[in-house]
C-alpha cells in the first residue's frame, strides 16, 4: 500500500501490512458467517478453533516444550509486575531483580506490597549503558524467582546472554523482543509479553509458564488473575479481548509463512546492523550503548546539537518517517524496528538521516 508511512513507534507498533489487509477483508464477514469475528461469542466453536490454532502456531514458532502452558490475559506487561508475585511467591518472601532500566525499575517498585524486592545487580551506575554480567548476579537461594528484562525498550539496552539462575526460576519481560529471533524457552520459568510490539495490537498479554510454577497463587488472588485458573479455563475465565486475539493469530500465521523466527532474526539483525552502521559513521548522530548490548528492536540515538531535535522530527514526519522521538525520560531519538518494519523503512530512515546531516551539520 503506497500510502503506508514508515512507522517506528515503540508500541502500539507496526503490524504486518498483509495481516492488516486480511483483517480488512474479513472485517464484516468472517468465515462467511455474516458477522465480524469481534461480534462473535468467544465460546463459539469457530473462535475456539482459532485460539487453539493460534497456540499451536505459537508453540511451533517458539518450539515451546510440552511442560509449558500458554496463557493469554489482559492488563499488559505492567499488570504482570503485580501478578507475578501473587502467582509465584508461594511460601517465599523475596524476589531477586536485575535492574537495567525503566521497565526493570517499574517491576521492582511493584513488588512492594507482596514481599522484598532484592536487587541483585544493577547497571544504574553505568547510566544503563551496559548490562550486569553473569558473575555479578548474586542470586539468593531463598528467592521465589529471578526477574529481568532482556530488552529495555526505552533505553535500547539488551542482554547478550540468558542469565543462569540454577534452581531458581528465571522470569523474563520479553514484551519488546519476543518473536524477534529464536530463544530457548526451556531456560525460563515464565516468559511474559505485552502484545503491542511483535504479537499484535494492545489489549492482550502472552504468558508462557512452566508447569511446576502453577498452583502457587496466594489464596486472595482473584480468579481472573490466577495463572492456573486462567489456563484451566482456556484463558477465557472472563471474556477475552477477542479481536486482539484474532489479530495475534494472524500474526503467528504470517510469521510461519515468512520463515519463522530464524528468518525474523536474520532480518532484524540486518536491519539493526544497517542503522547502527549509519549512526557510527556519522558525526551528528551517536549511540553510546555498549556495542554488545545494543538492542535490535529499539535503536536509540542522539544528535550532537540538541537544538536540531525539533527540526529533525518535523522533517522526518514530512518525509513519512513517524514516531522517532525518544521517550521523554531519556530524550533523543528512538527507532523501534520490530518484525513488521521492513528493510525499506530502515533504508528510508538512513537516507533521510544522511541528507539531514549534510544540510544541517558540518
Amino acid at each position: 500500500m503506497s500510502n503506508r508511512a514508515h512507522n517506528f513507534c515503540a508500541g502500539p507498533a507496526s503490524l504486518p501490512t498483509a495481516v492488516l489487509e486480511r483483517a480488512q477483508a474479513e472485517m464484516l464477514n468472517w468465515q462467511n458467517r455474516g458477522v465480524s469475528v469481534m461480534e462473535m461469542s468467544h465460546r463459539h466453536k469457530s473462535f475456539m478453533d482459532l485460539t487453539a490454532q493460534a497456540e499451536a502456531n505459537l508453540r511451533q514458532l517458539m518450539q515451546i516444550p510440552d511442560n509449558y502452558k500458554v496463557i493469554f490475559m489482559q492488563g499488559g506487561a505492567t499488570a504482570q509486575f503485580s501478578l507475578l508475585p501473587l502467582n509465584l511467591l508461594g511460601d517465599k518472601a523475596q524476589v531477586d531483580f536485575v535492574d537495567t532500566g525503566i521497565w526493570s525499575t517499574k517491576a521492582i517498585k511493584a513488588m512492594a506490597p507482596y514481599g522484598n524486592a532484592n536487587v541483585i545487580a544493577s547497571s544504574q551506575g553505568q547510566n544503563y549503558l551496559t548490562v550486569p554480567q553473569q558473575a555479578d548476579l548474586k542470586i539468593s537461594s531463598d528467592s521465589a524467582f529471578v526477574h529481568y528484562c532482556p530488552n529495555e525498550t526505552i533505553g535500547g539496552l539488551a542482554f547478550d546472554y540468558i542469565p543462569e539462575t540454577g534452581d531458581i526460576p528465571l522470569v523474563a519481560d520479553m514484551s519488546s523482543v519476543i518473536l524477534s529471533e529464536p530463544i530457548d524457552v526451556s531456560k525460563f520459568g515464565v516468559i511474559y509479553a505485552g502484545a503491542q510490539k511483535n504479537i499484535g495490537p494492545a489489549g492482550i498479554t502472552l504468558l508462557i509458564v512452566r508447569d511446576d510454577l502453577l498452583g502457587k497463587a496466594r489464596f486472595d488472588t482473584p480468579g481472573v488473575f490466577n495463572y492456573q485458573s486462567q489456563w484451566q479455563n482456556d484463558s477465557m475465565l472472563n471474556t477475552p479481548p477477542t479481536y486482539a486475539w484474532y489479530l495475534a493469530a494472524l500474526v503467528f500465521e504470517w510469521l510461519l509463512e515468512n520463515g519463522g523466527l530464524e528468518a525474523m532474526g536474520k532480518q532484524n539483525r540486518a536491519k539493526a546492523s544497517a542503522l547502527y552502521s549509519a549512526i557510527d559513521s556519522s558525526s551528528l548522530y551517536d549511540n553510546n550503548i555498549n556495542t554488545a548490548n545494543r538492542s535490535i528492536m529499539n535503536v536509540t540515538f542522539t544528535l550532537a546539537d540538541e537544538a536540531l531535535n525539533a527540526v529533525f522530527l518535523e522533517q522526518a514526519e514530512a518525509n513519512g518517517l513517524l514516531n522517532l522521538k525518544g521517550h521523554r525520560s531519556v530524550g533523543g531519538m528512538r527507532a523501534s524496528i520490530y518484525n513488521a518494519v521492513p528493510m525499506e523503512s530502515i533504508e528510508a530512515l538512513i537516507s533521510f538521516m544522511q541528507d539531514f546531516e549534510q544540510q544541517h551539520w558540518k
